[in-house]
């Protein structure tokens, strides 16, 4: 097969950091929307499967290393079960930030409200540790079938 067009690197260019920030927007307010870390993870590794279609998997296996995608993805599980076991003095993934007027500990007033984003407790920082895994665990899968597409369709030359 022939190398994408200009175009297709081009317009690929233009919409991947709009992926990114989207992605990211889904996995912040996924307490208050729908969506959350493995949803926004998803819609972040589309954008990286962007990138391997218009430019190719040998020009992004350059970039982004297998072994730096297995550090996300393991920082992202263990913040993730870090952040279960900080609530185990009451339950297991017991939400002890909500209430406490930290970072997302805010409760809600009744009735209808702006959506404040601090009132989440734990669950903004669990979406983000999903995010995390996901978008490594999404990203590392699809570049080592297209790296391995590529590599089986050399050997059949």
């Amino acid at each position: 097969m022939s190398e994408p067009s200009k175009i297709v690197k081009t317009i690929a260019s233009i919409i991947f950091p709009f992926t990114m920030v989207f992605g990211i927007y889904v996995i912040l307010h996924g307490h208050l929307t729908p969506g959350g870390g493995f949803q926004g993870g998803a819609i972040v590794a589309s954008g990286i499967v962007l990138l391997l279609v218009a430019f190719g998997s040998a020009e992004i296996a350059k970039r982004v290393k297998e072994s730096h995608l297995s550090i996300l993805e393991s920082i992202g599980a263990l913040s993730f079960i870090s952040l279960a076991l900080l609530g185990l003095s009451t339950t297991f993934f017991y939400n002890f930030l909500a209430g406490s007027n930290f970072i997302f500990g805010r409760i809600p007033p009744f009735g209808s409200n702006p959506g404040d984003m601090n009132t989440g407790g734990v669950l903004p920082l669990m979406n983000i540790s999903v995010g995390l895994k996901v978008i490594a665990g999404l990203s590392a899968i699809v570049l080592v079938l297209s790296l391995f597409a590529r590599s089986r369709k050399q050997r059949k030359r």
